[in-house]
């Protein structure tokens, strides 16, 4: 018998009407937007964009994690920016994303052994894990 150690952390709520082109609201009033179709010039982001903000900040704590295993701090000036690719294919709609990693000061094995630790361990990285082709580039 398998036994389950899990501990909810947080749950995140959110009402959304309208899909692509309607409003999205959080349970606790923080999120508040409006939501529109990639590319188009009406207010409101897209949920291509916020899934990208979402696994950038997500991976920048995997990242601080990662760095102090190797027993460093991030440097000043770390960044991570996430595109996300809406994708048109035979099998119909999916994503693709690359997250250019900039980790200024540290030599290439050891930047390269953070994003390694980040992408095992952030839940954004381990979701999308064999679903969505991702790259994780060091700039």
């Amino acid at each position: 018998m398998e036994t389950d150690n899990s501990k909810v952390l947080y749950t995140a709520v959110t009402h959304t009407t309208g899909g692509r082109t309607g409003e999205s609201r959080s349970s606790d009033g923080k999120l508040d937007i409006k939501l529109s179709t990639p590319g188009s010039i009406g207010p409101g982001t897209n949920p291509e964009q916020l899934f990208a903000a979402g696994w950038s900040a997500c991976f920048i704590g995997a990242m601080g994690k990662a760095a102090a295993s190797l027993q460093v701090s991030l440097p000043i000036g770390h960044y991570v920016s996430t595109e996300v690719d809406l994708i048109s294919g035979d099998d119909g709609y999916s994503l693709q994303a690359r997250l250019n990693i900039s980790l200024p000061g540290f030599d290439p094995e050891t930047a390269k052994s953070i994003i390694e630790g980040a992408s095992q361990t952030c839940p954004y990285s381990k979701a999308i894990k064999g679903n969505i082709k991702t790259q994780y580039n060091l700039i």
